[in-house]
């Protein structure tokens, strides 16, 4: 039993041990639990300086326009526009889009905001940009979050593959 308790123990500390081929012992992380989530999800992956780049061109081509160059958006993103439509919110860390899934957030850039939200002015890009493209996209705008951003948005994303 004790046996058991100290595996579940590693698991909710997000720690395990392996062996190097020296011979020294390593603790590397495996499993992250926030403090009061029911989730665990592994650790916030790596950014790949590929896709940071290709988004970068992909945003400054298809989304700058309406959320600026420097992902801030419309100064006054929360306040609506004179006809009542909402305005570009900012991708870095004071806007929302960091508390959405990656999946949520892939099926707003390819079919536009159509949810229970008409004064969207969000287009549909999925005539324009593939899948993989906004994934790029997404990656370039995940590297302005800081790490805590990046965590929250990571949990939301395992969060929503969990609740499928």
């Amino acid at each position: 039993m004790l046996r058991y308790l100290a595996v579940g123990a590693l698991l909710v500390l997000g720690v395990t041990a392996c062996e190097t081929a020296a011979g020294d012992t390593v603790v590397i992380p495996t499993l992250v639990a926030r403090p009061g989530s029911d989730v665990v999800v592994p650790p916030v992956p790596d950014l790949d300086p590929g896709l940071v780049a290709m988004g970068a061109d992909l945003y400054t081509a298809h989304c700058a326009e309406c959320h600026g160059p420097d992902l801030r958006g419309d100064p006054n993103w929360m306040s609506p526009a004179d006809d009542g439509g909402f305005r570009p919110p900012p991708h870095d860390p004071s806007g929302h889009t960091w508390h959405h899934a990656d999946d949520l957030l892939i099926q707003i850039v390819l079919t536009g905001y159509r949810f229970e939200e008409p004064q969207s002015r969000m287009p549909t890009f999925g005539d324009k940009l593939t899948r993989e493209e906004v994934v790029a996209i997404l990656e370039y705008i995940k590297s302005h979050w800081g790490p805590e951003e990046r965590t929250f948005q990571w949990e939301q994303t395992i969060r929503s593959v969990n609740d499928g």
